[in-house]
Order: C-alpha cells, then structure tokens, then sequence
C-alpha cells in the first residue's frame, strides 16, 4: 500500500531491531543450503520511497554453490510485528507466495521468481517469503512521482504513454486467470454472500468495523450506503484481481514493467476493481498537487484512455467505472484511516477531533458521493 507525504521523511512503519533480523535471516537461510554454501546475509535495509503496510527488506546473499562463491540480490517481505500497528488485521503470506508462483506459471505477467516461503513466526518473528530482487525502476511515493523531480514526471509524454498502456496490459494478462480456468479456491473469501463482488464489499465493511472500533466513520459509512445503491445490475465475470494495483508496486525498465509487486491484497472480483484501483491511485496524487499548486500529470490515467486500452487488450469493454472508482476511493480511505492511526501512534500526528478527517482524501469522497466530482474527470 502507498502512503503519501508532503516531505521527504519517510513514516515509521517498523520496530525491528535490522541488525537481529539480519542474523536471523542468514541462520534461516543457512538451514536451506547445503553443507558448505556458509550463506552471508550483507547490506540488508528497506526501500526508502515506497511500502508501507507489509515490511520490505532488501538484502544480498552470500554463498558458495557447485563449488563457486556468489552473490545475488533478494527481498523478504515480513509481515509486520504487532507493535508496529499493522495497516491489515492478518497477512496471509502463503496466499501470497502461491499467488506469484501462480501468475508468474500461468501467464507472461512479470513477477519475480519466489524461492522460500516460511510461515513459522519463530525464525525471524513473523511469517515470511523470499523473492529474487529484479533491477528496475519503481515510481516513487515519497515524493509522489507527479510531484515533480522524479524520472516518471521529467519524461516525456510518448514514454509516459508507453508506461501507462503497457502497465494497463499487465491488468489485462493477470485477468486471465478466472476461476474456470484455475485453481482459485485458494484466494476465494470464505463469506456466504453469492457473489466475488458482493463477498469483496463485505469483507471491506468488517474491515472498516476493525479499522474504525469505537470511532464510526459516518463518511465511510455513506460510501457503503452509495455502494448499495448503485449496484451494478451486472457484475461482469469474476477474475483473479491483483487489489493493489498501482504503478507504484511495478517495477520499469525502459518504461516496461519487469516486475510485479505487492499481492496482500489479491482477491476474486470483477475485472474493473483493479482498473478503478489503478485510476485512482494517480487521481488521489494529482488532487494533492492540485492542493499545493503543483502542474502534476493530469494527462495521465485518464479513464477514458486505461478503459479503451484495457478494451484493446482483453477484448473486455469496462463498464460501471463510477460506481469502482468510488469504491476504489472508500477503500483508499479505511486504509488511510488506519495508516493516520498507525502515525498518531508513533507520534508523528495527532488524533483529530472529526474521525472523517482521518481520510485524506475526505473532499473528495465526499464530492465523489454527492456528485459533484465526475466534471473533474476524463
């Protein structure tokens, strides 16, 4: 999940002594080596300008195979220790691994290779997976990328262009993988409601209820209201849905995608959640420099554009994209909310008196429900 700020300072999201982890790490790997590999865990730190719910580490690995000492590049992904106020409630580690191992088998979407798994909390602290580290280019949170000084914003508008319909066509290739032609059963919500969709809202509203406790959001709660009201009378064909996708949990080379990140929130739903998801994601940035005064990208994700090009690459036309982004931003906002608190807790802000004002991005949920924001939009 993305975390904006308005500095360079990056929120504390961790209370792991580095040092101990590092240790731990390299005595973990060391039992899935073989006799003689002496695996040496060097230059473990965390990703300065994106991640903020699981914890990221990146590291080098030390070791002799076949008789030959290397060193190659990885990432273990931790979920994070309870004291650190935890952006989800439970990270299913094993849901992930499986979902990469899935994708990168099935499709020609490209996510990093995935080695380990351990789900055992005893050998670091908390359940983890390893993943081999690709070179690339990630846009960054902090600064956000529309900012200004970031490589994304200082291209020019072709390769701009190239990034976001190439970004748009990895949606469409994780998308082709639906439940009647993979094994899925393990991603599906175990709720009785009788739909993807219907099950994915739910599972959001008690979200919301954990994220919330004994402070009701009343604004959050009239996005579930205008949720029932709109329904889409068709849903559409459920797909395997990414959940976070945001250019900011690819990786680019060239202004292609050579890895894909972050799959803690991966789900079944309609094919539009992902594309509503990516939308947003960049318009919540742009509204912020709109705030500062800043030029931004607004020529960027429009939705007419990532819907015509999603068309052209899945054969899908995407329909009811309102009633998504709105969805898009409410879930936007319960994270939002629970990140804000995880920041009152280790000082960095403090608890407002209007629980509404934990969401950032209140104005424009509130415009999006009453209306008044689809004139902004393109």
């Amino acid at each position: 999940m993305t975390e904006p700020a308005t500095d360079n300072e990056r929120p504390q999201t961790s209370t792991r002594d580095p040092l101990d982890l590092q240790r731990r790490l390299q005595a973990w790997l060391a039992e899935r080596h073989q006799t003689g590999a002496d695996p040496v865990v060097t230059g473990l730190r965390t990703p300065e300008r994106n991640g903020m719910s699981s914890e990221t580490v990146l590291f080098d690995l030390e070791a002799t195979v076949d008789g030959r000492r290397s060193t190659a590049p990885y990432v273990a992904r931790l979920a994070p220790e309870t004291s650190a106020v935890p952006v989800f409630p439970s990270y299913d580690f094993d849901k992930q691994f499986r979902v990469m191992r899935l994708v990168a088998a099935e499709t020609s979407a490209p996510v990093p290779a995935a080695p380990w798994f351990e789900p055992d909390p005893g050998a670091v602290g908390s359940p983890f997976f390893v993943m081999e580290r690709v070179e690339g280019e990630v846009p960054p949170d902090l600064m956000p990328y529309n900012f200004g000084d970031s490589w994304l914003f200082d291209a020019t508008t072709e390769d701009q262009a190239r990034l976001q319909e190439a970004s748009v066509r990895v949606l469409a290739e994780i998308h082709t993988l639906d439940p009647d032609h993979a094994d899925l059963a393990f991603v599906e919500l175990d709720r009785p409601e009788p739909t993807a969709l219907r099950r994915h809202v739910a599972d959001q509203w008690d979200y919301y209820r954990w994220v919330s406790g004994d402070r009701p959001q009343p604004l959050i709660e009239r996005g579930f209201a205008w949720l029932e009201e709109h329904w889409p009378a068709d849903e559409g064909p459920t797909v395997l849905s990414w959940g976070d996708s945001r250019i900011g949990n690819i990786l680019y080379r060239d202004f292609t995608p050579v890895a894909v990140l972050d799959w803690e929130m991966v789900g079944l739903a309609p094919r539009e959640m992902d594309l509503a998801w990516m939308i947003f994601l960049h318009q919540f940035f742009e509204d912020l420099t709109s705030k500062l005064g800043l030029p931004g990208m607004p020529h960027f994700m429009r939705v007419a554009d990532v819907a015509t090009s999603y068309e052209a690459a899945s054969g899908h036309e995407p329909r009811h994209l309102e009633f998504y982004l709105v969805y898009a931003a409410l879930r936007h906002g319960i994270v939002m909310s629970r990140v804000q608190q995880r920041s009152i807790h280790f000082g960095e802000a403090e608890m407002p008196d209007d629980p509404d004002d934990l969401v950032m991005h209140r104005t424009v949920l509130e415009a999006m429900l009453d209306g008044s924001y689809w004139s902004t939009m393109a």
